[in-house]
């Protein structure tokens, strides 16, 4: 994700910038959105901002920025504050953005958001500003984050090279399997005749063994008469 403040309006250069560190903090996980959305279907756009200290008070809210696929520069379209509801600046998202970040609470780690009905119109750069007081010792000290998300939209999801790579892992784990199994079927089979074609004969050695017995013992019988 990139930063590109000197093309957000209002934006002012001496203003702090502290860059986004992909890391996990008290169960904060900074994580990159998807990017690729579908026509006509819902896609959620995630903007995460994980605080450094989970126990300094923070207020933050957020704005986001939207350049067109083939424009210069970007407009402001929507700000969130823990205050007030989602409001939405630029009338191609009017219905079509829903709030899908953190609730019930002044320090904004999430800030996620839904396009609802998505067209092609939605292709292009998003970019989501976090505005975070921190407080600790006294002091206020305030900190702008921003990342930018790159969206493209198309008639039907590609499916990416690791959901590829999975199911054929899947399908060569089964053939392995059932192999092995079968194999081992067959060793199991071999290994019970054995031992049965062992007892087989073993109890007919016996059987002759105590045949032999016998009539020896009836001869002698016999000669002792």
């Amino acid at each position: 994700m990139h930063t590109h403040w000197w093309q957000i309006p209002g934006w002012e250069a001496d203003e702090p910038c502290v860059p986004a560190v992909a890391s996990c903090w008290a169960g904060c996980v900074e994580v990159d959105s998807e990017t690729e959305a579908v026509t006509g279907k819902t896609f959620k756009i995630q903007c995460i901002s994980c605080k450094k200290r989970s126990e300094t008070t923070a207020e933050a809210y957020t704005e986001w920025y939207f350049k067109q696929k083939g424009a210069d520069s970007f407009d402001k379209i929507l700000r969130f504050e823990p205050d007030t509801d989602l409001l939405v600046l630029d009338d191609r998202f009017v219905n079509l953005v829903v709030w899908n970040g953190s609730k019930s609470t002044r320090d904004l780690q999430d800030l996620s958001i839904f396009l609802l009905n998505v067209t092609y119109d939605h292709a292009g750069e998003y970019l989501c500003r976090v505005d975070r007081n921190l407080t600790f010792d006294g002091y206020v000290f305030n900190t702008v984050i921003n990342k930018t998300i790159h969206v493209t939209v198309v008639d039907k999801a590609n499916r990416d090279i690791a959901s590829i790579i999975s199911e054929i892992m899947m399908y060569v784990l089964i053939v392995v399997l059932t192999i092995w199994l079968v194999a081992e079927m067959v060793y199991c089979y071999k290994k019970i005749a054995a031992a049965t074609e062992a007892a087989a004969q073993e109890n007919a050695s016996e059987y002759l063994a105590i045949t032999s017995e016998s009539k020896e013992n009836c001869t002698g019988v016999q000669v002792a008469e």
